[in-house]
């Protein structure tokens, strides 16, 4: 019999605030240890807390997103526990009476979306942080991170596999970042997860659940709990016991887990020193919240498929941020063709994010102008993406800044022409096969003359002159093209096919094929070739040659 994966996931979401959950101290990541505290936020006897209506406002605009029940009144309360970085010997969070409940997480599975439940969402405060590699044999402790308002979010055991609880992270991100509740930033530690494992024969009870902690990555969850699955399979099957245990990422090891399963371990009860967290009193609306949510992200990459006639995968590539999608929306609105603009912003603009790290450099307006610019052909792409890298630097038009760098198109027959003509003259075997119908020379013309324009003749307008002049020179043009083989001559020098064995022969169909080259190589040579048929030493030749020999050969 095979073993079912049941996986469910606690994420600890640090909320987007300036002071902390209970106090005035700076949540500012990175300030020196020890500098962002207080009485309250260090416990200290008769220090009372006062909770953050910013905290609480974006508590509830994630529930809302999420499709959570929320409760107008929730209750605080203490969790009681010993840890070198928990100052006050408890941590404010909420246990009977949350903030929220219910709700549900659609994510894409190649079978289709598949709803993921939540069981609930929850305030709290952040505990501090234990350093154990400042001091050799020590751990020090920096309480600036107690006290940061978090949120909790719990979801059903409905994950299967670590691939769905990856694809179930990456989209509850995507949701927080849309609302701007969290940067979710997971090296700064915005965006934590505990993860539960446990595998079980199908039908069967919930088996012994294993942690795995440590993660900074939604890859390393993915890989953690693949790696954990393995084993609690492998344990099994040899007739051994799961043990309670904690998974760590970094190491790869299992080490006991604190027992903590039962609520009576954390000895929780009501806040003394907060009452309800009434939402009224605080000014929140649940009606005018679920009014200002934005659009999420599933809904807005369908609207972008809709509106804008994008793939899945571009669409979703430009929703994967808020930031993007609404550049996008903007370089679209000030006049850029929607799939040019898809293109530009997926290529050189998130190229350009990437490298430099300081948001979108390039105005969408001066981006839409630089985008109608190549549609125009005023510029090539990659002179456009030449212009780009200057635009992050100049105050210019996207026009001017092309002009400066000599980088405007030039479209006049008569200059492509000439250089059409010296591509020519420089490579006349090529310049012969291409007007003997082999086609595919054609880009290697154009790629010469690009040369020789240095960038600036039009691609376009190139491959129209080449096509013109190859089939049909007007009679100034034929004075500046290289001398060709006389058609006569190119009929008489033609090599005979070669004898084939006797068992092709009888099938005939390379040797006719042989003929057919050859005959539409001089039919399409030019017009000239129509005077081969009055050629004395080849007067074999039919004045429809190929006619003939499809009539002699059928």
């Amino acid at each position: 019999m095979t073993w079912e994966t049941v996986i469910g996931l606690e994420v600890h979401v640090q909320l987007k605030t300036r002071a902390k959950m209970f106090c005035a101290c700076s949540t500012n990541f990175g300030d020196p240890p020890n500098t962002n505290v207080c009485p309250v936020c260090l416990g200290l006897p008769g220090a009372l807390p006062v909770p953050n209506e910013g905290a609480v406002r974006l508590a509830v605009r994630a529930a809302m997103a999420l499709g959570c029940e929320v409760h107008r009144l929730s209750v605080f309360a203490r969790k009681n526990y010993f840890y070198p970085d928990l100052p006050k010997g408890y941590q404010i969070s909420q246990f009977e009476q949350p903030l929220a409940v219910g709700g549900r997480l659609d994510i894409g599975t190649p079978e289709g979306p598949q709803p993921i439940g939540i069981t609930r969402l929850h305030l709290e405060e952040d505990a501090g942080k234990s350093l154990h590699d400042r001091f050799p044999g020590l751990t020090a402790v920096d309480f600036n991170r107690c006290g940061t308002p978090l949120i909790e979010i719990v979801s059903q055991p409905d994950l299967r596999t670590p691939e769905e609880a990856r694809r179930y992270l990456t989209a509850l991100k995507r949701i927080l970042e849309y609302l701007e509740v969290s940067d979710c930033n997971m090296e700064e530690g915005s965006l934590r997860v505990d993860a539960n494992l446990s595998v079980r024969r199908p039908g069967a009870p919930l088996g012994t659940k294993q942690e795995v902690k440590n993660m900074n990555s939604f890859a390393a969850v993915e890989r953690a709990l693949q790696q954990l699955r393995d084993q609690q399979v492998a344990t099994l099957e040899a007739g051994s016991r799961i043990e309670l245990t904690t998974f760590t990422a970094r190491t790869g090891e299992l080490t006991p887990m604190r027992a903590k399963e039962e609520s009576h371990d954390y000895r929780y009860f009501p806040e003394p020193d907060l009452p309800p967290l009434d939402l009224v009193s605080y000014g929140i609306d649940l009606g005018e919240e679920q009014k200002h949510l934005p659009e999420l992200p599933a809904a807005r990459q369908l609207r972008f498929q809709q509106q804008y006639q994008l793939s899945g995968y571009d669409a979703g590539v430009l929703t994967a941020t808020r930031g993007v999608a609404d550049y996008y929306e903007d370089v679209v609105a000030a006049g850029a063709p929607p799939k040019e603009a898809a293109n530009w912003v997926m290529g050189p603009v998130l190229a350009d994010l990437n490298e430099h790290k300081a948001g979108l450099r390039v105005e969408p307006a001066r981006l839409a102008a630089l985008i109608n610019l190549e549609t125009d052909a005023q510029v090539s792409h990659q002179a456009a993406k030449r212009v780009f890298t200057d635009m992050s630097r100049s105050p210019n038009s996207p026009e001017r800044i092309a002009q400066e760098l000599g980088l405007i198109q030039v479209t006049d027959d008569e200059q492509v022409k000439q250089w059409v003509i010296a591509v020519s003259n420089a490579n006349p075997e090529e310049w012969r096969r291409l007007k003997s119908g082999e086609s595919k020379l054609v880009a290697f013309v154009t790629g010469r003359v690009m040369k020789e324009s240095r960038g600036r003749a039009d691609p376009k307008k190139v491959q129209e002159v080449i096509w013109r002049m190859v089939s049909g020179p007007s009679a100034s043009d034929r004075r500046d093209l290289p001398a060709l083989s006389s058609p006569h001559s190119l009929a008489r020098s033609s090599p005979p096919v070669p004898p084939l064995p006797r068992p092709l022969r009888r099938r005939g169909l390379p040797e006719r094929q042989g003929i057919l080259r050859q005959l539409e190589m001089v039919v399409r040579h030019d017009r000239e070739t129509l005077h081969v048929r009055r050629d004395p030493s080849a007067q074999h030749v039919d004045p429809h040659p190929l006619g003939q020999a499809q009539r002699g050969l059928a």
